[in-house]
């Protein structure tokens, strides 16, 4: 029987004879489909991050949303299997093991931790030949150089995650799942959906501050630091749909994110940058701040690419209105 050790000692080694077990695995109709492996179960954990299962049931399997099918193809098993993994490592379903729920428990309550061994999934399933096409990045956690920190996490501050848990669970249905595990779910959701998004925001723009073109390519931790993934509107301001939208997302350096967030900086409709009257003017007396706040540095207009997505209109507006609340200038 697997303890949850299994998973959460997960080594290289290990992982790469389960890939290779699962390669060679056939699917034949009317036949008991094999046992989970351990990367099998623990992938299944961090989809379910991303796709809530409980949209899917009986009818409605094969519409699930990506990587369940993915999944489903690279394991040679149905949907219906991976979403029923997915439930019962939450313990939703009497039929869920021990030990993976076990593993499940303890992982949700360390995102990073489960992220590492995310990647050692990742980097065993390359080294047998499985290709980012079979098996793509999901969570935007495999290409780390030096140890994965999930990004963005300073917009999660307690209170954020203490009051969406708390309308979440309020709500919730109360025979689904124990009260400290949905906590666990809810709180790793989260973590793991603004990581995403702040990736997706990094590469949307180039991995360079959009309000004075500071690039930073090395994926060093310090380095990765200089660039922040913010939201426009505010993660605890959003609604769901808006929280994971990359036009509501600038990429910025430490000191222009903080002069975005609090209003000592906004952008208008044709993306034209603007700084609030009284840092403008003590700028002009004071030539530290003009170094950071003059032009040089800041660009006249945010600095995207072509085929970058604009940030959204309707979130520089939220943010003109409720952030920087003054008028702009000529």
């Amino acid at each position: 029987m697997r303890t949850a050790q299994t998973y959460v000692d997960l080594g290289l080694a290990e992982a790469r004879a389960q890939w290779l077990s699962i390669e060679a695995r056939t699917l034949v109709a009317g036949r008991r489909q094999a046992v989970f492996e351990p990367v099998e179960t623990l992938l299944c954990l961090a989809a379910s991050l991303v796709v809530d299962h409980r949209r899917y049931g009986g009818s409605s399997n094969h519409r699930a949303e990506e990587p369940v099918p993915t999944l489903a193809r690279l394991f040679r098993r149905p949907n219906s299997s991976i979403l029923a993994k997915m439930a019962n490592l939450y313990g939703t379903r009497s039929n869920g093991g021990r030990g993976e729920i076990e593993a499940a428990t303890i992982l949700l309550s360390d995102s990073d931790r489960l992220a590492n061994i995310y990647r050692i999934i990742f980097a065993a399933a390359r080294e047998t030949g499985i290709s980012e096409l079979r098996l793509p990045d999901f969570i935007d956690a495999e290409d780390e150089a030096d140890g994965f920190t999930l990004l963005g996490q300073d917009e999660l501050d307690q209170t954020v995650m203490e009051n969406e848990i708390s309308a979440a669970t309020a709500t919730a249905d109360r025979f689904s799942l124990d009260s400290r595990l949905t906590e666990r779910v809810l709180a790793a959701v989260m973590r793991v959906g603004q990581h995403r998004f702040a990736a997706a925001v990094l590469r949307n723009q180039g991995h360079r501050c959009a309000f004075c073109g500071l690039a930073v390519k090395s994926k060093e931790t310090r380095a990765r630091r200089m660039l922040i993934a913010s939201h426009i509107k505010p993660w605890k301001d959003s609604a769901p749909g808006e929280r994971l939208d990359v036009s509501n997302g600038l990429a910025a350096c430490p000191t222009h994110d903080v002069g975005f967030d609090t209003g000592l900086l906004t952008v208008d409709l044709d993306l034209r940058i603007h700084v609030a009257p009284e840092l403008r003017d003590f700028a002009k007396v004071d030539p530290a701040t003009r170094a950071a706040f003059g032009s040089p540095p800041l660009f006249d207009r945010l600095q995207l690419s072509d085929n970058a997505a604009r940030p959204g209109q309707t979130y520089l507006t939220w943010h003109h209105n409720y952030v920087y609340q003054a008028d702009l200038d000529a």
